[in-house]
């Protein structure tokens, strides 16, 4: 027996929730395939078994390389290894920081592709105080008073 259209749409919904469940966002290309080939049936009810699982391939394959090539971001969301551009950046302290204890530091243009950051110091610093960036210690940003 074939499946019917709405059985790939069961499945289609079903990988859909599965996505939901475990965050891996790749399921959902399958998920898609699935409603494609549901679709399908509806316009071509006597479609056979080997073309709907061909066409539930093809049309995976395709979601999943559309996604991969063309339609994620390039450049990623971290910006690791460009810490660079924050070194020398002076910006104003949001927040006092002590030594051993976080503050943030506010740049008038974004660092990093962020305008404010936490911060570490050395020495005690009040809020509103003027700061450079000395060094960049994983996300943290290490200041000393201007």
């Amino acid at each position: 027996m074939s499946p019917l259209w709405w059985h790939w749409i069961i499945l289609g919904l079903a990988l859909a929730v599965v996505e939901l469940a475990v965050p891996s966002f790749f399921i959902i290309w399958f998920g898609l395939g699935a409603l494609v080939v549901g679709l399908t049936m509806l316009v071509w009810p006597g479609l056979e078994l080997t073309p709907q699982i061909t066409l539930w391939t093809a049309a995976s394959i395709a979601f999943t390389t559309l996604w991969f090539t063309v339609l994620r971001k390039q450049g990623g969301d971290t910006r690791t290894g460009q810490a660079d551009e924050a070194l020398g950046e002076i910006g104003v302290l949001v927040s006092a920081v002590e030594p051993f204890q976080r503050g943030e530091v506010r740049f008038q243009k974004p660092v990093m592709g962020a305008e404010v950051w936490p911060c570490i110091a050395d020495t005690a610093i009040a809020a509103g105080a003027r700061v450079r960036v000395s060094a960049v210690d994983g996300q943290l940003l290490k200041v000393v008073a201007l």
